[in-house]
């Protein structure tokens, strides 16, 4: 189940009806979870871990109204450095949050100026330390490589001192120039040059390698954890396993259609005013969708793709297509016990490689 906060500076006047349409949103959900085990919650998207704890308790009184969550297990909030006060922290774990994402990103301060953040390296200390002080023994930090001035030496410095601070997960994502940000206009305009493939692939290979040598399991890209502390919530993802989503933009999946939610927050209250869903996007997962998924997701992760439960009437094309790229990839990807895996250096190309494999 996913809780969606969305991004959006200068609002918080309109806090309260924000909930209330996001409340009237879980209301109005029709989807059949009888046969589901409903076992993690996850609230993300801007920053809410400013949000009023009585916000929160309402939220997860209206969803236990609606829905069964006696099997959560794992309950994660979003929390930007410098924005999770330590009583709010308190109350939120008080309230079953259980897990905390922070968004470090990095501790450079002109890289995190270049990523448009607003936080300092300072604050990420200080919120990792209120974290612990407030009860939170499972938290997950977020960092960035593949920045433009990021050195190999400021990389190795930033991923040690978060690993001496020791979460149970780390997540280290590279670098991505999404349309319509700063940096796109950057790159577009020549201010910017982002590192070329071979200098990421160097940093990636250096971090699974620290990685290991420092207890971290990696079980997916661009995630690792100390053992048995997976973030479930995303491997509910990875694994095309239908999940609830509520909130501007957000995004689900029923277990046959992918939905989205409309961006806009005043079109949202809108809608929900209405008494209608913010439907954005509505799409039926075809068998060809759903192979095409499992191929590109199941490659994420260190289990791999499970053959056995491609759609039987492409099991034969993907045959086909593994046989094809055998030469291409042979290093890079295996074969055990009827699961498509990749190599531990096949997930510098994973992205490649899915693409290669997937049935047109």
């Amino acid at each position: 189940m996913y809780c969606d906060f969305y991004s959006i500076a200068d609002r918080d006047s309109d806090m309260p009806a924000f909930f209330d349409a996001l409340l009237i949103e879980i209301e109005l959900c029709e989807i059949d979870t009888s046969n589901w085990i409903i076992d993690t919650i996850f609230i993300g998207g801007g920053t809410p871990s400013l949000t009023d704890p009585k916000h929160i308790e309402k939220l997860i009184q209206t969803l236990e109204s609606k829905f069964d969550l006696s099997k959560v297990t794992e309950f994660t909030m979003e929390a930007n450095p410098g924005e999770a006060p330590t009583e709010r922290l308190k109350a939120f774990n008080v309230l079953g949050v259980n897990r905390l994402s922070m968004g470090v990103q990095s501790l450079e301060s002109d890289l995190l100026q270049l990523l448009t953040r607003i936080h300092g390296p300072e604050e990420v200390f200080k919120t990792f330390d209120r974290a612990r002080k407030a009860g939170f023994d499972n938290i997950n930090c977020d960092l960035i490589f593949n920045i433009p001035g990021q050195t190999m030496d400021i990389w190795k410095r930033d991923l040690q001192t978060i690993i001496d601070l020791s979460p149970e997960h780390i997540s280290c994502y590279s670098l991505t120039v999404e349309e319509g940000t700063q940096l796109y206009q950057y790159v577009n305009r020549g201010k910017v040059t982002m590192p070329s493939d071979d200098q990421s692939a160097h940093f990636y290979l250096w971090t699974q390698s620290i990685m290991a040598k420092n207890g971290y399991e990696q079980y997916e890209i661009s995630n690792w954890s100390k053992p048995n502390l997976e973030c479930k919530h995303n491997l509910h993802y990875w694994e095309i396993e239908p999940y609830l989503a509520f909130g501007p933009s957000a995004h689900g999946f029923d277990g046959k259609n992918r939905f989205s939610n409309i961006r806009n927050l005043d079109g949202y209250i809108k809608k929900l005013g209405d008494g209608k869903l913010p439907r954005q996007d509505d799409n039926v997962l075809t068998d060809k969708d759903r192979t095409n998924e499992m191929i590109g997701f199941g490659l994420r992760i260190k289990n791999g793709v499970n053959l056995n439960q491609i759609p039987k009437s492409f099991r034969e094309a993907v045959n086909q297509s593994i046989i094809h790229n055998q030469s291409k990839w042979k290093d890079y990807f295996t074969i055990e016990n009827d699961h498509l895996k990749l190599t531990p250096a096949g997930f510098a190309f994973a992205d490649a490689i899915a693409v290669d494999l997937m049935i047109e």
